[in-house]
């Protein structure tokens, strides 16, 4: 029987603390990506792996298995055909420098990428689009996950961006 209910109020601090983080030069109405990219404190605070020309990096704080990367434009665009043709070669650029550096860093077996283009495609931040990345091994499934659809993450974030920055080539 699958666990219906994981209360994880601890999710509402990271998000109120980018909010109320957030320079006072970031307008009101930015997206969730923009106040992280935005927000004080250092790169490796915000577990932001890359910043680019018109493109950035970021681990994702609530991740499907350690490594999972979002892939992101700097602006806050919802649609695919909605980016720059700059923006669009960055974004893919650092798409295959992820899985590069995913597959050094943790020496998955394969990698996901996907994008969900808009709420109905399950994008739950869909006023901004992001590129998932996420490391997957052959075997990795356990029962935890299929009886209680919960994710047990082995690699705490600060460690998974220690070993990506090892490798990162853009």
């Amino acid at each position: 029987m699958p666990l219906d209910h994981l209360w994880a109020t601890w999710r509402s601090n990271y998000v109120t603390s980018i909010v109320d983080s957030r320079a006072d030069d970031v307008p009101a109405g930015r997206s969730l990506f923009e106040r992280i990219l935005a927000a004080d404190g250092t790169d490796d605070e915000k577990h932001l792996l890359h910043r680019g020309d018109t493109c950035f990096v970021l681990l994702n704080k609530f991740p499907y298995t350690s490594g999972h990367l979002l892939v992101l434009p700097n602006r806050a665009e919802p649609d695919l055909e909605g980016l720059t043709s700059i923006e669009h070669t960055e974004l893919w650029s650092l798409v295959t420098a992820s899985v590069r550096a995913l597959k050094a860093a943790f020496r998955c077996d394969a990698v996901n990428v996907g994008i969900n283009l808009g709420a109905a495609a399950g994008g739950s931040q869909s006023d901004h689009l992001h590129v998932h990345c996420v490391p997957r091994w052959t075997g990795d499934n356990n029962f935890i996950g299929v009886a209680a659809e919960t994710r047990i993450l082995p690699v705490s974030l600060d460690d998974a961006l220690a070993s990506l920055r090892v490798v990162w080539t853009p």
